[in-house]
């Protein structure tokens, strides 16, 4: 074997919207298998719910925040990979009404929550879980506020984005405990919908709708008020409808690439759109519009390969089902975009989308309301259209191992590379055809093979 060598691939700590099982996008090669339930039922809220959000975290955990109506307050619920519980004990951890929240994991394994803080009172309120019980953190602003997106970075420093100021991203200081303002304030004009996003390259990202466009900024992670924003690709995504709940949303694969998904201006149609910045342009990922019909409550999760998952809600009352969601992947060998499972998940209208990766178990998972928030996963166990079945090309042993194995190949690699469960490479010793983890905690790892056409082959490895 020649030439074999490893490379770092960055990843993001947003583990609601960029984790994959070892870079290698794993797809489903047919639409007819089944969404399965999260626990014994589909539906986590004890009853009807709205503003979910749904993160993954590095041990392969689920959380769900919601505005839970039975308490009227923000709840966040843990599923451990058999059920579901408060996460912090009880449900309503939230002072008043939060029908804007925002959720995020770090690389530590602690757990944020914002929301809107409820009236009288304004601006944007900061939960921390950390060892089982939930504190506060300093308000991100005062300001009147309601659209709102938090994220931590993969050094585990928290931002947060909001519409105060015509758009304003602040940085926490855990040092001193404090909110700094990170580049110019009101930099996008307005902040319809904004969602943030961080990357290993220290470069942060901020979406948002202003005037039925679409835009994406950029600036230095450790950026001062003093700094400026600059717009992302140089000119807007896109022309963006931004009623009916017709979210826009965005994402970074493990190349700090970000990925985008909107909904179209009502002149092209009100359908789905997904970019990705190639560059410095933004590039349409398959055909403009691609939905069959006109859609809302959109979200996207992209895994670190770059393969994009989206999900929408039918909006087109003629249609006969009329708010059922669907889950959307790009099948890169036809350049189309398919359904993802079922065609639909849910069985009425639904709303308040969020769609996430869960690397560790090997599944896409998906929230929404319907007469109550609802969680569901379809396993990405199948191959993609890209990657070579392992059993008849590569192989790795002995597995388990104490820290050597090694490869066994039919075809010439080119690379390889050991991520952890969270889709971190790690620094393994390469040499010939033996790999060494020893140095490594016990747990589970993943072996990537790439062979000279580009193609790719994936092993789990258990370290013991």
């Amino acid at each position: 074997m020649e030439n074999i060598s490893f490379f770092n691939f960055n990843f993001d700590f947003n583990f609601k919207k960029a984790l994959t099982v070892c870079g290698v996008g794993l797809a489903i090669l047919t639409s007819a298998q089944q969404w399965g339930n999260t626990g014994s039922s589909a539906l986590v809220s004890a009853g009807n719910s709205s503003f979910n959000n749904l993160i993954v975290d590095a041990s392969g955990n689920y959380y769900i925040s919601y505005y839970d109506t039975t308490v009227t307050k923000g709840s966040v619920q843990k599923f451990n990979g058999t059920s579901w519980s408060y996460a912090g004990g009880s449900a309503g951890i939230t002072t008043g009404i939060a029908t804007y929240n925002s959720l995020t994991a770090d690389a530590q394994g602690n757990i944020y929550y914002s929301n809107q803080a409820s009236y009288p009172n304004t601006g944007m309120e900061i939960r921390k879980l950390s060892g089982g019980s939930w504190s506060s953190l300093p308000m991100a602003t005062t300001n009147m506020m309601n659209f709102h997106s938090i994220i931590t970075s993969p050094s585990n420093v928290l931002f947060a984005y909001s519409t105060d100021g015509s758009g304003t991203v602040r940085r926490y200081n855990s040092s001193n405990g404090t909110w700094e303002q990170v580049g110019n304030s009101g930099f996008s004009g307005g902040a319809t919908f904004p969602k943030i996003a961080v990357g290993t390259d220290n470069v942060l990202y901020a979406s948002q709708i202003t005037s039925g466009l679409f835009n994406v900024y950029k600036i230095s992670a450790n950026a001062s008020s003093s700094d400026s924003w600059t717009l992302a690709g140089g000119v807007p995504v896109g022309n963006a409808y931004s009623s009916d709940s017709s979210f826009s949303d965005i994402a970074l694969d493990g190349n700090n690439i970000p990925y985008v998904v909107y909904v179209s201006s009502t002149a092209e149609g009100r359908k789905l759109n997904v970019k990705k910045l190639s560059g410095n342009a933004w590039v349409q990922i398959g055909s403009a519009n691609f939905s069959d019909t006109v859609v809302n409550n959109t979200a996207i999760a992209v895994t670190s390969a770059g393969a994009p998952y989206v999900i929408a809600s039918i909006w087109d009352s003629s249609n006969s089902n009329h708010g059922r969601n669907s889950i959307y992947r790009f099948n890169t060998s036809s350049g189309n975009w398919e359904k993802f499972g079922d065609p639909f998940l849910s069985t009425a209208a639904s709303t308040y989308n969020d769609i996430a990766i869960d690397p560790v178990n090997n599944y896409v998972v998906a929230a929404y309301s319907e007469s109550g928030t609802k969680v569901k996963r379809l396993s990405m166990n199948m191959l993609g259209v890209n990657d070579v079945k392992n059993s008849d090309h590569f192989g790795i042993y002995p597995n388990p191992t104490d820290g050597i194995v090694y490869l066994k190949a039919e075809r010439k690699i080119r690379t390889v590379e050991v991520s952890n469960a969270v889709g971190q490479v790690i620094a393994a010793k390469i040499s010939g055809q033996q790999v060494d983890i020893s140095h490594a905690p016990k747990g589970v790892y993943f072996v990537k093979a790439t062979y000279e056409d580009g193609k790719t082959s994936v092993k789990k490895l258990i370290k013991k």
